[in-house]
């Protein structure tokens, strides 16, 4: 049960992950990715090299934290995506403003790190990207999910939680730019939006 407390950062609005919560939760996600990779290739007398892809920029700060939770010894690559622009809706047209060398991961096991998925846009157009790169296992990590806003089905192999359709901000997710840096994820108040 995740319960609602005021937010003392800027009162964006009210908290809806602590910072505590999140950071347990991002342990667990270590743990789960680590024996996930080890059962998978426990017969291969090769494993594929572990690598981590973040989109940018408001998975960085989960990124970040996830990776140090992970045992296993991987690689990180970034990339850019837009469809929201300054809104607060995505568009579902997926802008790449920076993406990396495409055969860095050809035969690697690659997880995505991405903060939200909102209506699995992003997601889905990402997935079928990167599969087009060779990958040997593609999966994806996701802090946050909005279930009941889904519009197409998007992979999610690891979740952080679930939440209901709020605009979120804090911990690497923004409004505008802003608020990332927030230690928790808080709601937004329609005030800054409306």
């Amino acid at each position: 049960v995740i319960s609602l407390n005021m937010s003392s950062h800027e009162d964006v609005g009210p908290i809806l992950l602590s910072a505590e919560q999140i950071q347990n939760r991002i342990a667990e996600l270590g743990a789960e990715i680590d024996r996930k990779y080890q059962e998978r290739h426990q017969s291969s007398e090769t494993k594929p090299q572990l690598t981590f892809v973040c989109v940018l920029k408001g998975a960085s700060i989960f990124m970040a934290d996830l990776v140090r939770q992970v045992k296993t010894p991987g690689n990180l690559e970034f990339m850019c995506l837009s469809s929201y622009g300054d809104s607060t809706e995505s568009s579902g047209n997926i802008k790449t403003i920076y993406d990396f060398n495409k055969d860095k991961i050809k035969g690697h096991h690659v997880v995505i790190v991405e903060d939200i998925v909102d209506n699995g846009y992003t997601l889905q157009w990402l997935i079928k990207e990167l599969n087009t790169r060779n990958p040997a296992v593609l999966e994806s990590c996701i802090l946050l999910r909005k279930k009941d806003r889904l519009k197409v089905e998007a992979q999610v192999d690891y979740l952080g939680f679930d939440i209901a359709d709020h605009f979120v901000v804090g911990y690497g997710l923004d409004f505008a730019q802003r608020f990332r840096t927030l230690p928790h994820i808080a709601i937004l108040r329609e005030e800054y939006y409306r």
